[in-house]
């Protein structure tokens, strides 16, 4: 039976997960499929053996400290291919990578509905203890509403004061634990006055689930 080959994690945080790779000659990892992209940074020259679904084979030529990059879904078993000589790579993978995926679904998701005005949706979208700061209101953050009661008042008093309202263009990026939305709003107020203007939303995270909603807005001068 083949020697596996052994992990040692040096790093293993909500972005990244850092693993030594250390290969006995004729040692292998065992059929497994990447779940993350990941870059390769060799530690030492040689060729690793890779076993490829459908019976493939193929080789990767390791030369110590050049490194190389592959995308999530790879699918293999790799082996020192050398009989006398131990190989070692780190294998640096980028772990939240799925979690910002979840976390914009959460912000599109906010986004749809402010636009269907479904106070259930959006309140689905905020975690336990969330908070909304809003753009307008008394202090140098606008006005903060904590709480879910209070939240869900505020985007509640948002449909109030805007019987018509459209987020349009919205964009979403999420860097670690920090959203950015931005958008364009297009509302009619109950005294016919229209709104035209551009903003974005920052918001922190607990989870998948938006602890905090920071609201800016353009003024129309």
């Amino acid at each position: 039976m083949p020697q596996s080959a052994r992990p040692v994690v040096h790093v293993d945080d909500e972005r990244f997960k850092v693993t030594e790779w250390r290969f006995a000659p004729g040692a292998e990892t065992g059929w497994h499929r990447h779940g993350h992209d990941y870059v390769i940074v060799p530690l030492t020259d040689g060729t690793l053996k890779l076993d490829l679904p459908g019976g493939h084979e193929a080789e990767a030529r390791l030369v110590r400290g050049v490194p190389y990059s592959r995308r999530e879904g790879v699918e293999h078993n790799v082996t020192n291919g050398s009989d006398a000589e131990p190989l070692a790579f780190l294998e640096v993978e980028v772990v939240d990578d799925v979690t910002a995926l979840r976390r914009r679904a959460t912000m599109e998701a906010l986004m749809a509905a402010f636009n269907a005005r479904d106070l259930d949706a959006l309140m689905a979208c905020m975690s336990e203890d969330c908070a909304f700061q809003s753009a307008a209101g008394p202090d140098a953050e606008g006005a903060l509403h904590r709480g879910r009661a209070a939240v869900r008042a505020a985007y509640a008093a948002i449909f109030d004061t805007f019987p018509e309202a459209a987020w349009t263009e919205g964009t979403h990026m999420v860097a670690g634990g920090t959203g950015l939305s931005t958008w364009r709003f297009l509302g009619t107020a109950h005294d016919g006055r229209r709104v035209d203007v551009r903003g974005c939303d920052v918001f922190a995270f607990e989870g998948d689930l938006i602890a905090l909603k920071d609201s800016y807005r353009k003024a129309r001068g």
